[in-house]
């Protein structure tokens, strides 16, 4: 590992590796064209490359005159709906929905495979970005020529770090520029050798940055590195087409709420944090490799994100396979919570626009109707639960079901381990036993089914 990383050898450091060992093409600051804040030439080479009918249909490139009624609607379209809604449910123009991106393929679709190593991932370094002054960009990653992520890089050699490269952000970067209004990247990186931050709305002085470090035994920052600086798991890790792939589909989203008091429609743009995305990942995995049968605990410390883990990790876990048949049959989130279920159907919204993957149930004659016409995501207070553990263990014991517990807000709604207490009494143990004894002595006892999955989620 070289010991002089400079803000330069950093720069080349992420650009080398992305280039060489990830296949991006390496772009240019003359590729940018300021008027749109696109890529212009790449998303015309990836539109022509994979719909080119498309294209001669609405003669969307014919001359300069519709080229520039295209991008500017394209650039519209990002500016209103964000780009990561863009690339996931494409871009409508005239009379054609052009994809604006490819998503991962399953391994038994040769077609899809081949549209997916069409997509453009490209890095960008030194990106004269506005047309107001000679600011610059560290690094930009685009897709299919829509900017996706900057990054800021700083370093401890020359006496900067990660907090410099925040306030950056925050006092020389205008938010009001296109390339860094609200929702036109999906989130903006600050990063030195040992740290990592991330924000996902620049608003000056007032931009908000998350950690988004692994952590060292439990407490903050990044664990040594013993093949280069600490901070290499962004690009060798985060960035890799896959994972960014993945993050895209997935979890990467723009959240609308109603505010009740206001009337008023409130965005936020979401990117997962590290711990987010590995939780869910490995969760995901163990699941997809050992199948039904199994119990995990995930512990969440305050602001840790936990309720958007739930969503992902709910809307993920219907989408496995067990070959080409779905691993699970529906998902059962159990909570105290009612306003979980308006997220998670937002959260999903923002994905697929399916909104009935997801079914309320407040009754146990509702819950038998979801979970009897396969309803893959139903969520119910934690009283139905042992109607849940009757259900699936008995007339629905051919089925295979994850259960999440979400043990939230106890101060807010009262004592969900009470609750759950109370749900699993009788020959569940004492009633002096905390929770996770109850949980466990219940399925000691095979009071819980063998044909679930138990994700419990618990604030620490």
């Amino acid at each position: 590992m070289p010991t002089n990383v400079s803000e330069m050898n950093l720069e080349d450091m992420i650009l080398a590796y992305l280039r060489d060992k990830q296949g991006y093409e390496e772009g240019t600051t003359n590729d940018y064209v300021k008027d749109y804040a696109l890529d212009t030439e790449r998303v015309k080479r990836f539109l022509l490359s994979t719909q080119k009918k498309k294209v001669e249909n609405t003669a969307c490139f014919a001359n300069a005159i519709t080229e520039r009624k295209f991008f500017s609607e394209l650039a519209k379209q990002l500016a209103n709906r964000g780009v990561t809604d863009v690339l996931r449910k494409g871009f409508r123009y005239i009379s054609e929905l052009f994809d604006m991106y490819y998503p991962l393929p399953s391994e038994l679709n040769p077609t899809a495979q081949d549209l997916y190593r069409k997509n453009i991932f490209c890095i960008t370094k030194e990106l004269a970005y506005s047309k107001e002054n000679d600011n610059r960009i560290d690094l930009m990653v685009s897709l299919n020529g829509l900017p996706l992520i900057t990054m800021e890089l700083k370093n401890h050699y020359t006496g900067q770090t990660v907090e410099n490269a925040v306030k950056q952000y925050q006092t020389d970067r205008d938010p009001k520029d296109p390339l860094l209004a609200p929702k036109r990247c999906a989130v903006h990186f600050a990063v030195d050798d040992d740290d990592i931050k991330m924000c996902t709305w620049l608003s000056g002085k007032s931009s908000w940055f998350l950690p988004f470090n692994k952590g060292v035994n439990g407490g903050a920052g990044n664990p040594v590195n013993p093949n280069g600086v600490k901070t290499a798991y962004l690009w060798e890790e985060i960035l890799a087409k896959e994972s960014l792939s993945d993050i895209i589909e997935n979890y990467a989203q723009v959240i609308k709420k109603l505010d009740p008091k206001t009337n008023t429609e409130k965005q936020s743009v979401v990117w997962p944090r590290y711990h987010q995305l590995d939780c869910v990942r490995k969760l995901l995995a163990e699941t997809k490799a050992k199948g039904v049968g199994q119990r995990f605990l995930i512990q969440h410390s305050a602001g840790s994100g936990k309720s958007n883990s739930i969503t992902w990790l709910a809307y993920q876990l219907v989408g496995l396979l067990d070959g080409s048949q779905a691993l699970l049959d529906s998902v059962i989130v159990v909570t105290d919570r009612v306003n979980l279920d308006t997220q998670i159907k937002n959260n999903i919204v923002a994905f697929r626009r399916l909104q009935n993957l997801v079914a309320w149930a407040d009754s146990a004659e509702a819950l038998r109707s979801h979970l009897e016409s396969g309803k893959k995501i139903i969520i119910t207070i934690v009283h139905k639960f042992p109607y849940i553990l009757e259900a699936i263990g008995g007339e629905l014991k051919h089925k295979r079901f994850g259960i999440i517990i979400d043990e939230a807000h106890s101060s807010q709604n009262g004592s969900l381990s009470a609750k759950m207490n109370i749900a699993l009494s009788g020959n569940a143990g004492d009633d002096d036993m905390d929770l996770e004894d109850r949980l466990n002595a219940v399925i000691e006892g095979r009071k819980m089914v063998k044909n679930a999955n138990y994700y419990i989620h618990r604030n620490a």
